[in-house]
């Protein structure tokens, strides 16, 4: 990329297209950091006060993402999960998440992904999902989801009992929601995995899976999501169905598809 593209940008509404390469931008950049320190030996694992790890390239990536950001969009504000909330009253906010998935990090699985949104007045506008081992980017916008350059969508040709449903981690289910509902969705689905955390959202946008759901995320593992399943035209909410941002849980599927998960995890679909 040429230097005039790196000079900082105050004020003003931002060409989407520019968002759009300069999130790609972020996207490869942190991941090659993430990369070099996935299966490391010597990586040191810390917990957080809610028990959560973290992990040095978890800061590291955060601190990369955050100084190239406001490098380039000095008026712009900034929430992480690992350093908090930055200007975050700006008109443009990125939202981000470095390692999306750290306890599969940490465990030399590659289903994490880096999470990068952005939100103007409140709304997604952008999303991103970065999978930095296995190569694999999404980026989402209202005008539709790309992945790898390509365009994507959500599998709309699939009844329930033919669906796959992705969760990352079951036990959350009863911990913090409806476990009856959840349990009489998968057994009427064809294939249930926890290939979960970020890269299940990725899976549903670009029509390998056909249900993704969560029911406890925070803020940076909502933003990025949101464009990204809307683009590919699906649908995503909390789990009572209301919108996602601000909320604290997340339902992905195609949209007729995402009326019957709703009835059911609820308890008011038929038996």
């Amino acid at each position: 990329m040429g230097r005039a593209a790196l000079e900082p940008e105050t004020g003003g509404e931002v060409d989407p297209d520019s968002l759009r390469e300069f999130a790609a931008e972020l996207a490869e950049e942190s991941g090659r950091a993430i990369a070099g320190m996935f299966r490391h030996p010597d990586l040191a694992v810390e917990s957080k006060t809610d028990e959560s790890p973290v992990t040095v390239a978890d800061r590291y990536a955060e601190t990369l993402l955050r100084d190239r950001i406001l490098e380039r969009f000095p008026d712009h504000g900034i929430v992480g999960e690992e350093f908090g909330p930055q200007n975050d009253d700006a008109e443009y906010v990125w939202v981000l998440d470095p390692i999306d998935g750290t306890i599969s990090f940490v465990a030399g699985v590659p289903l994490f992904g880096t999470l990068i949104g952005l939100l103007r007045d409140g709304e997604p506008i952008l999303g991103v999902i970065h999978q930095p081992i296995t190569r694999e980017l999404v980026i989402g916008t209202p005008s539709g989801t790309t992945f790898n350059g390509e365009a994507v969508r959500v599998r709309e040709d699939r009844s329930l009992s033919e669906a796959t449903l992705l969760t990352t981690d079951p036990g959350a289910v009863g911990r913090h929601r409806n476990l009856a509902g959840f349990e009489a969705l998968w057994s009427r689905t064809a294939l249930y995995r926890g290939w979960g955390d970020c890269y299940g959202y990725l899976m549903v946008a670009t029509g390998r899976a056909d249900i993704m759901l969560d029911p406890i995320m925070h803020p940076w593992d909502i933003a990025a999501l949101v464009p990204v399943i809307r683009g590919a035209g699906g649908v995503i909410t909390t789990w009572e169905g209301d919108d996602p941002i601000g909320g604290a849980s997340t339902v992905a599927a195609a949209p007729a598809l995402h009326r019957e998960v709703m009835e059911i995890l609820n308890g008011t679909g038929t038996s």
